[in-house]
């Protein structure tokens, strides 16, 4: 999919961004946290969640209550060292705080472990309901036509793991850390009121300082993923299309357009060093004056006795543990910076999965009905955004065992047709019977080369269904792929076939799980473009051979050969149905009737496609199953004919040729 670069939107004011911020924040928690359709979550899913959460919850005030023991005990050892320098209270209360050391490792570890496994269980839960969104109704096919949502494969595989992760390290540090200021705050309080005042204002003043830097930080982070989804993206592209680039000898320009989205990537990381610069030095120097700051007053305290030695050891541990926390809160306000621009575009690319999936309201759409054979009834098909008309009042059947080719001038929505009959697109009027899609086998122009093995390739779709390496073998030498095993260790073996098999290869395999599956209903869509007539005559055949319905597109006139009706589609969205002969019939009136203001150019065009050496009447028997008789009798009526290896002629009624030349 092509990208494009999508500047960050631009911000209206703190209030209104905290408002969308926490609405895109219940859009992707809500339905793991608290669900509200049926069959969303199980309810015991739910129960061990809000079960570890609570247990998360708990550790963290264990472990806060944990260090402010330990900061009281640590006071008393520091009274017992200094001013009573007594041995035997020293060996108990150090064991005391020894034990206290040893429970606090043990919370912070247990804390980390819960936090990270809540983490996970989310992000698991949350990537399966993004992936279901996705590939829900072909979401995946149709959000490739917004062009407002870019780069979909790196918000699944990059941006959906941060936010989890990034939601309960904040929310985690969040509640820790603030219970660590008020705990401290109160310690710092009994001691000196000052202080605690001091640090109180201190610390609201510090907080506007660090929610204006986080806003910034916002749109930073915005332009930073965006730059390295594009940047990742031209990579890909040069990777997937190496062997046209290669062709083109275009590594030149292919590396300017690497480049210059790399400067846009390197630009943003300068921008965001910056920045992180600028928080280091605020938040050292933040830290720092509080530090100061205590020594500044405590110190006259204690000089003139109003304090012990253990009180400046609890409060200077106290501000210490309190500029560390507030350090920290400081520090996860930042990465929340990040954490919202994932949310905002995790939320955007969900919307617009959930909008593409929904039906279109007030709008024409053409109905499908599911029977055991295909259909048009005044079927008018558009383009999805409704504003072309592809063809217009089809109305056509084709009955079991039957071949349809559709014909007609490039970019006439000859394709599109293929994508109306897949329930692709349905933008338009009328009714389309076609039998379920489980009954219905695509073969594309270029065919679709999963990631597996060489018997995967065969089975897919129904990579479940049982086939012995005897009959997979057969199979592949029915589409003359049979040199195809010596090239890998076996059926089992994966490699990367979309790059070890040419496109006439890759259209040979498409057959090939054709005959595996023996589909009752084919849609080829220019199938066989990669092959030479003889593969593509002995494919065909082996389809007609199937007795399966089928529907190709095609510019081939030897296709004629195995398919009863051919539908034109014309510039004008009308069409005309009719039987290959009299289609190629009418080709050949066409040409002889052609007015003789235009008889020079067409015959020049005629020349150019002619051979110079005719065929006689014997020849042309020889070449086909026709008799001499029949075959006078075309020459006669002006019919062409195409013999067993595809080419057509047309007998020239000249008198100085009257030979069948080739066109």
């Amino acid at each position: 999919m092509q990208t494009q670069v999508v500047q960050a939107k631009p911000s209206t004011n703190a209030f209104s961004d905290f408002i969308q911020f926490w609405q895109d924040i219940r859009a992707i928690a809500g339905p793991y946290w608290y669900p509200t359709k049926p069959g969303e979550r199980a309810f015991s899913d739910v129960i061990r969640a809000w079960g570890m959460l609570i247990l998360l919850i708990l550790l963290i005030f264990s472990l806060v209550a944990a260090t402010t023991y330990n900061s009281f005990i640590h006071r008393y050892l520091i009274d017992v060292i200094i001013q009573e320098k007594d041995y035997s209270k020293f060996t108990y209360t150090i064991s005391f705080y020894a034990v206290g050391l040893v429970l606090i490792t043990l919370l912070v570890g247990f804390t980390k472990f819960i936090r990270k496994q809540i983490s996970l269980d989310w992000y698991q839960w949350l990537d399966n309901h993004i992936l279901n969104k996705y590939l829900n109704n072909r979401a995946y096919y149709k959000i490739n036509f917004k062009a407002d949502i870019d780069n979909p494969d790196q918000r699944l595989s990059q941006e959906i793991e941060p936010i989890t992760s990034s939601a309960l390290s904040f929310s985690a540090t969040l509640l820790e850390k603030a219970l660590e200021m008020v705990t401290f705050l109160i310690v710092v309080w009994s001691i000196s009121q000052q202080i605690a005042v001091a640090l109180l204002i201190y610390t609201i003043i510090g907080n506007f300082i660090a929610v204006s830097l986080n806003r910034e930080l916002i749109k930073i982070n915005q332009a930073e993923l965006e730059s390295k989804a594009d940047y990742s993206y031209c990579l890909t592209h040069v990777r997937n299309h190496a062997e046209s680039i290669a062709f083109f000898q275009g590594e030149k320009q292919e590396l300017n357009i690497i480049q210059r989205r790399f400067t846009i990537l390197i630009k943003n990381i300068k921008e965001k060093i910056n920045w992180e610069r600028n928080q280091a030095i605020f938040n050292r120097g933040y830290r720092g004056t509080i530090e100061f700051l205590t020594l500044l007053v405590l110190a006259p305290l204690f000089i003139r006795g109003e304090i012990d030695f253990g009180q400046i050891g609890q409060a200077t541990t106290a501000c210490y543990f309190f500029a560390g926390a507030l350090e920290e809160l400081i520090a996860e306000f930042g990465v929340s910076g990040r954490f919202s621009s994932y949310v905002q575009r995790l939320s955007d690319f969900s919307d617009a999965l959930e909008a593409v999936a929904k039906q279109p309201e007030n709008v024409g759409t053409i109905k499908t009905i599911e029977e055991n054979y295909f259909a048009f009834e005044n079927v008018t098909l558009q383009t999805p955004n409704y504003e072309q008309v592809i063809v217009e009042n089809l109305s056509l059947a084709v009955q079991p065992g039957e071949g349809l080719l559709i014909v007609g001038p490039s970019g006439r929505g000859k394709s599109s047709m293929l994508r109306a009959i897949a329930g692709l697109w349905n933008a338009g009027t009328g009714r389309l019977v076609r039998p379920p899609l489980k009954e219905v086998l695509f073969l594309p122009q270029r065919p679709y080369i999963i990631l597996g093995t060489l018997r995967e390739q065969l089975l897919y779709p129904k990579t479940n269904r049982q086939l012995t390496d005897a009959e997979l073998k057969e199979v592949l030498q029915q589409v003359n792929l049979q040199n195809l095993l010596s090239r890998v260790d076996g059926f089992d073996t994966e490699v990367p076939w979309e790059n070890i098999l040419s496109l006439g290869e890759q259209q040979r395999l498409a057959f090939a799980r054709l005959l595996v599956t023996n589909p009752r209903f084919t849609i080829l869509d220019e199938a066989t473009s990669a092959l030479d007539l003889k593969n593509e005559g002995n494919l065909y055949q082996q389809l007609q051979e199937t007795k399966t319905t089928f529907i190709s597109v095609g510019h081939r006139e030897s296709l004629f050969n195995y398919h009863h009706w051919v539908l034109e589609l014309s510039q004008d969205s009308s069409w005309q149905l009719m039987t290959v002969q009299d289609y190629r019939n009418q080709q050949t009136i066409n040409i002889q009737s052609t007015p003789n203001n235009e008889s020079q150019s067409q015959s020049q065009i005629l020349t150019e496609t002619i051979t110079s050496e005719g065929l006689s009447h014997k020849v042309i028997s020889e070449l086909t199953n026709y008799s001499i008789s029949t075959i006078r009798s075309k020459a006669s009526k002006g019919d062409s004919i195409t013999t067993r290896d595809g080419l057509t002629y047309r007998y020239d009624k000249n008198p100085s040729v009257l030979k069948w030349l080739r066109v």
